[in-house]
């Protein structure tokens, strides 16, 4: 993380909140990783209560979590928590993808197409991870929702990290499905065929899903999930 500029008072929860939301998203902070409060403040140029109540926030969200007497560490998943994320995708995406497609016109649309092209294209892991991340949440803009677009942004910000991993991991033929797969979502909404595109986007989260399951490694790799809800206290 590099230093900010701590905006103005009432404004520094949710600041700090942002900047360790992102951190944790770009892959700065890696699951199971210390969040050191003294750190942020620095960098924030904020006070230790606003840091603590900015971690509360993201403890919230499930992407830190406060254990008593040893401070807060970025939230791990493990399979079967990862697995249950996805499902929820699969279930709420496709309902938010049929709610916004109405509203996305021909600019949107070609802008979709340019990032499902710019995504074949991509060298390398990280780049391929952001046009995919504004690919899936461009589809879902048109949506006016009070609850689902929050909790699908949520949903995708616990997922990153192992997206990131094994988006490493894909061999030639599963990067082909993908990049089909998004070209097949932007045309069927073009289309108006939405009931195909629900379709697509549920198929295209299940076998993210699916893969995934095949990759334990990618959850290995980190320690293990989230501490006991007994042991979670502020930090």
């Amino acid at each position: 993380m590099t230093a900010v500029r701590q905006p103005e008072h009432g404004e520094a929860t949710a600041h700090i909140a942002d900047v360790v939301r992102e951190a944790i998203v770009r892959g700065d902070l890696a699951p199971g990783a210390r969040v050191r409060q003294e750190q942020i403040a620095e960098l924030t140029g904020a006070s230790r209560a606003p840091v603590r109540e900015a971690l509360r926030m993201l403890a919230a969200e499930g992407l830190v979590t406060l254990v008593a007497n040893s401070g807060a560490r970025v939230s791990s998943l493990s399979l079967p928590e990862c697995e249950e994320i996805y499902r929820v995708r699969e279930r709420v995406e496709p309902l938010l993808l049929r709610m916004s497609a109405p509203d996305l016109g021909e600019p949107e649309l070609q802008r979709l197409a340019e990032l499902a092209e710019q995504m074949a294209q991509a060298a390398e892991p990280e780049e391929f991870l952001a046009l995919d991340r504004a690919f899936h949440l461009a589809t879902y803009a048109g949506a006016e929702t009070v609850v689902l677009s929050d909790l699908v942004h949520r949903l995708w910000n616990r997922t990153q990290a192992y997206r990131r991993v094994y988006t490493a991991l894909m061999d030639d033929r599963a990067r082909q499905t993908v990049h089909d797969e998004h070209r097949l979502i932007v045309a069927a909404i073009r289309d108006g065929d939405l009931d195909s595109a629900e379709s697509l986007l549920a198929g295209h989260i299940r076998r993210t899903r699916r893969q995934l399951a095949g990759h334990p490694e990618v959850f290995a790799s980190h320690p293990a999930s989230s501490a006991s809800p007994a042991a979670r206290r502020s930090a």
